[in-house]
């Protein structure tokens, strides 16, 4: 599948559906489009936003982090990630979270941030517990294509 936008391409195990609306996100407001599907008892999406300053998209990796974090209650570790065709930065990186639902379920998170142009992206799998393998084998399928 191609990112809303059709800038990246990622391997879903489901057919996501598209959701967009309007956020604010580090101090500004941007459109978010987000795709995502269920499966397995696990939510996959791949989420994205232009930025319109490639100045921001530091503050914006960090809030989208922040914003992960602070939505399941948990400290992340953090590994390095890279994105073939994707731009470099070093608020690029992979995530792993395992916390709280606000129900008070368990719950374990991996997300992928990184940037092509002026755009953030965001891949996530969320779910009681999510394998790092499957979460390998997302995050490794990410591509921008020349």
């Amino acid at each position: 599948m191609r990112s809303a936008d059709g800038a990246v391409e990622a391997l879903f195990p489901c057919k996501p559906t598209l959701h967009e609306r309007r956020i604010g996100l580090a101090g500004g407001p941007v459109k978010l489009s987000l795709m995502a599907c269920d499966t397995g008892g696990q939510t996959w999406g791949l989420a994205s936003a232009e930025l319109g300053d490639p100045a921001r998209r530091g503050e914006v990796l960090d809030a989208l982090a922040a914003a992960a974090a602070g939505n399941v209650a948990a400290a992340a570790s953090t590994a390095a990630l890279s994105v073939p065709g994707a731009t470099p930065h070093p608020g690029s990186r992979r995530l792993r979270l395992e916390g709280r639902r606000p129900d008070g379920q368990p719950v374990q998170m991996q997300l992928a941030l990184f940037t092509h142009g002026t755009r953030v992206y965001q891949a996530t799998v969320l779910g009681e517990r999510v394998s790092d393998e499957l979460a390998t084998t997302y995050f490794e399928s990410l591509r921008v294509p020349p």
